[in-house]
């Protein structure tokens, strides 16, 4: 089967692309999190998943 270009160009952007150093992630402390998703769930009626606050999906 044919090849769309050659084999040597492969993995040129990549390769000239300078490498970035990734930032540093600070965690907050389990009591921190277990609050705020407390707070969440709970005390602003949010269900679960990636839903925005105004995207809630209503109650049956």
């Amino acid at each position: 089967m044919p090849t769309h270009g050659s084999i040597t160009k492969a993995g040129k952007v990549r390769g000239q692309t300078p490498k970035v150093e990734g930032r540093k992630k600070i965690s907050l402390s389990s009591s921190l999190r277990n609050k705020s998703n407390f707070k969440k769930r709970f005390t602003l009626h949010r269900t679960p998943g990636q839903n925005k606050p105004g995207q809630r999906k209503r109650k049956r």
